[in-house]
């Protein structure tokens, strides 16, 4: 992966808060086209050897519950891009229009099948897929809706200045976030106004200690945490 030009980035990311984590990055290309070289090899190795689990996993949803195999949903990447993430169905069909776009504890739209997978992140694994595209990394910012980039602030928008992850330091942090958005009375504006801001601050420190050895140590950190 290499960075664009300063002046091709979207017009909103062109801002002085962004400047410095472009020019960090500018300096660790060799980080980059490493980092996209261990996400396509990692990626295709991953998803030979986890084949049987999604065929088993694809079968048990469908047995569970009406509805797809996949959740397929819009959430934003590298430089505002929009794509379509893959993730096993853990809720109801049409569970977007029956609640929250953040997930809440003892949310009654969480299949049972739902709750076992997402207790251990295998409803994460689809993802694979959308490493191998590129649209996104196994070490970044998680992707969020348009709703949420929309109330980024300024310097937020340097997140986007790389692909959007499966893990991260602040995935490890709020790993937990479910239950902490359970105890609010607007999911919602809690996590816009309470949440996301501090998960930003890990996500941009990321940036700033961004290194492809720090990005092994944050996986391995997700391994232990999910264990």
């Amino acid at each position: 992966m290499i960075l664009r030009s300063w002046d091709k980035l979207p017009e909103y990311m062109r801002n002085d808060k962004v400047k410095p984590y472009y020019e960090l990055l500018k300096k660790r290309t060799g980080s980059l086209i490493m980092k996209r070289i261990f996400d396509i090899v990692m990626s295709l190795l991953l998803l030979m050897i986890l084949s049987p689990v999604f065929l088993v996993v694809s079968i048990w949803i469908k047995l569970d519950s009406k509805g797809p195999v996949f959740f397929r949903q819009v959430r934003v990447t590298t430089y505002g891009k929009q794509f379509r993430i893959f993730k096993f169905r853990t809720m109801c069909e049409n569970a977007e229009k029956k609640g929250s776009l953040v997930t809440v504890g003892n949310d009654s739209r969480i299949t049972k099948v739902g709750e076992k997978i997402r207790h251990c992140r295998l409803d994460e694994i689809p993802q694979l897929l959308n490493v191998l595209a590129g649209d996104m990394t196994f070490v970044g910012t998680r992707p969020e809706v348009v709703k949420y980039v929309n109330a980024y602030s300024d310097e937020m928008y340097a997140t986007l200045l790389l692909p959007a992850g499966i893990t991260s330091v602040a995935s490890i942090q709020y790993k937990d976030e479910d239950e902490i958005l359970s105890k609010a009375k607007d999911p919602d504006d809690a996590y816009i106004h309470e949440v996301l801001p501090d998960k930003m601050k890990y996500n941009l420190a990321s940036i700033e200690n961004f290194s492809f050895l720090n990005e092994i140590k944050t996986m391995v950190n997700t391994l232990k945490a999910v264990i």
